[in-house]
């Protein structure tokens, strides 16, 4: 193959990944749409064997291959187990999604992912299909999604930047997070420092000792200072804050 036909084959696209609730299926309606507006053909993949309402127009849909429901009555899974036998099942099944992708030859791609966490932290197998598909010459970002209410509360905070260390390192792709849901985090309380601290990542120290005017969390003070040296020897995480409701009033 010439360098000028292999570079007209290429496909682009992102991977929506995040954990439950955090706002992916809107992302990608929210993206697909402004992409409508901007002239640029757009095709959204659902590789999320459980998503049952999708807003979006839908170009390829595994639930044409396997759904969570049937999986998790047929074989006595529970929802974790399903959703891990049901990417195994789309990594063993290639050729299908080969089959389907190649239908939408020409748009930019949308990969509205599950939202099982063990999926994009250490389990192979969506890893593999991000893999396959750079075989077939896509070239994808992770755009991965976090709930913004987490930074009301410093612990879940760290958990969330464990997490989003953690997947970077996993997925093994051009990586952005996004703090979603931005409209909805002064429902949630108020921030112990500005959005900047938040997004920027910047000295988690401050966020230490916060964390240890909590009685509760006093006493794990040592645990959570080593989890926050891992986070900073890193220097990888950081946020981009979305709010999708904004975007859409934009494009209008």
């Amino acid at each position: 193959m010439s360098e000028g036909s292999k570079e007209s084959s290429l496909a682009f696209g992102q991977v929506v990944i995040g954990p439950p609730g955090s706002g992916k299926t809107t992302y990608c309606h929210g993206m697909q749409e402004f992409m409508g507006r901007i002239g640029r053909k757009v095709s959204v993949v659902n590789l999320d064997p459980a998503n049952e309402a999708m807003p979006y127009q839908c170009a390829v849909d595994i639930a044409e291959l396997i759904t969570l429901p049937d999986v998790m009555e047929n074989l006595k899974l529970g929802p974790n187990g399903g959703l891990i036998y049901c990417m195994e099942y789309l990594e063993a099944n290639f050729d299908w999604l080969q089959e389907k992708l190649a239908a939408c030859r020409g748009h930019y791609f949308l990969f509205d992912c599950p939202g099982q966490v063990e999926l994009y932290t250490h389990h192979d197998a969506l890893k593999n299909v991000f893999a396959q598909l750079a075989k077939w010459n896509f070239r994808l970002a992770a755009v991965h999604l976090v709930d913004s209410h987490y930074c009301t509360d410093p612990g879940k905070f760290i958990s969330v930047l464990c997490t989003s260390l953690a997947t970077m390192l996993h997925v093994e792709l051009p990586h952005v997070n996004v703090l979603s849901k931005m409209d909805l985090i002064e429902q949630y309380g108020k921030l112990a420092f500005n959005l900047d601290y938040y997004t920027e990542v910047l000295d988690l120290s401050y966020l230490v000792d916060h964390l240890a005017s909590d009685p509760f969390f006093r006493n794990y003070r040592r645990l959570n200072e080593k989890l926050v040296e891992v986070i900073e020897d890193y220097s990888l995480v950081s946020f981009v804050p979305l709010n999708v409701q904004v975007m859409e009033q934009r494009e209008q």
